[in-house]
C-alpha cells in the first residue's frame, strides 16, 4: 500500500469510496505495482477480495505482498481472499489430466466462443457466496464490501475471447460488485502497441469500452524520452463523475518511481533528478 497514492486518490483503508470501477492501463511499462497496491489496500481495509490472477502465480503476489506488510496466505485461510491462479488451473484444460478437470471458471479455454459466463459465475459466487447460502454463517468473520481485482484483462484477447465478450464480462462484474453489492472493481489492461500484432486493434477497442464504463482510469506509460534511472514513468489519473445530465472529467498527471517497498509520485518535472 502506497501512502502517497492514497493521498492523491484521497482514499484510505478506514475511509474509501464504494461502487468504484477502476481501470489501470499500461503502455511501454509495467503497472503491476498498482495492482499490488490495491490488493494490500483492500485487504487492510478488511474487504472480501476476489483476485483473478491471469498472468502471475499466487506465490509471486504473496512474495510482493509480504514486503508491503500483508500475508496472502493468512487472508486465504481466513476466507478474506479468493484467488484464481489461472496459470495452474489452465493446465487441465490445455493438457487433459486424469482426475483433474480444472476450474470451471476457465472453461472458455476449451472453446473461447462460449464466452466468459463461467468466469463471471466464479466472481459472483466468490463475492457474495453461493446462491441460497446465508450471508454470515455462525462464527464466521463479517468482511467489508467485496472487491474484484483482475490482472491482466488483455490476456483474454490473446486466448481467443472476443472484445465484446470481455466488455460484457466487465459490465456484469460492475453491475454485480459495484452496483448490487456496493463494492469496487479494479482491472488492469496491457496496451503496448507492436507491429504486426493482431491484438492491437482489439486492445484499443477494449480500452475505450472500459474507459467509458469506469469511474477512475489510471493510464500508466513509460517516459516519452526513454529510460531514466530516477523516474520510471508517468501516470495520468482521470476521474469521471456523473453530475445531473453531464459527465465531468478531472485529469491529473504525475511521474513516479517504484521502490522495493513502495512508490513515490510527484508532479511532472519536479523530481530532484531533473531539478
Amino acid at each position: 500500500m502506497f501512502a502517497e497514492l492514497n493521498s492523491i486518490l484521497n482514499s484510505f483503508p478506514d475511509k474509501f469510496s464504494q461502487e468504484e470501477f477502476i481501470i489501470i492501463s499500461e503502455k511501454r511499462c509495467n503497472a503491476s505495482f498498482l495492482i499490488h497496491h490495491f490488493l494490500s489496500f483492500y485487504l487492510r481495509a478488511r474487504c472480501k477480495v476476489c483476485f483473478l490472477g491471469l498472468v502471475q502465480s499466487f506465490s509471486h503476489y504473496h512474495a510482493v505482498s509480504q514486503r508491503l506488510g500483508v500475508s496472502l496466505i493468512q487472508a486465504k485461510e481466513k476466507g478474506q481472499l479468493v484467488f484464481l491462479e489461472a496459470l495452474q488451473e489452465s493446465l487441465p484444460h490445455l493438457i487433459p489430466q486424469a482426475g483433474h478437470a480444472g476450474s470451471d471458471a476457465l472453461h472458455f479455454l476449451r472453446d473461447p466462443t462460449d464466452g466468459l459466463q463461467n468466469l463471471f459465475q466464479f466472481v459472483q459466487t466468490s463475492c457474495r457466496g453461493p446462491v441460497g447460502a446465508p450471508d454470515i454463517s455462525e462464527g464466521a468473520v463479517e468482511w467489508g464490501p467485496p472487491v474484484l481485482l483482475v490482472d491482466d484483462l488483455s490476456v483474454l484477447l490473446s486466448l481467443g475471447v472476443s472484445v465484446g465478450a470481455v466488455l460484457d464480462f466487465s459490465h456484469y462484474c460492475r453491475a454485480t460488485v459495484c452496483s448490487r453489492l456496493q463494492g469496487n472493481v479494479v482491472m488492469l489492461l496491457h496496451c503496448d502497441e507492436e507491429e504486426d500484432d493482431g491484438d492491437t486493434e482489439g486492445t484499443d477497442l477494449l480500452l475505450k469500452g472500459l474507459t467509458h464504463q469506469c469511474s477512475l482510469a489510471l493510464h500508466v506509460q513509460g517516459l516519452p524520452t526513454g529510460y531514466c534511472r530516477d523516474i520510471h514513468g508517468q501516470m495520468e489519473l482521470c476521474w469521471r463523475k456523473q453530475q445531473a445530465d453531464a459527465q465531468n472529467t478531472l485529469k491529473k498527471l504525475f511521474q513516479y518511481k517504484v521502490h522495493d517497498k513502495g512508490a513515490s509520485f510527484f508532479p511532472r518535472g519536479t523530481s530532484s533528478a531533473v531539478l
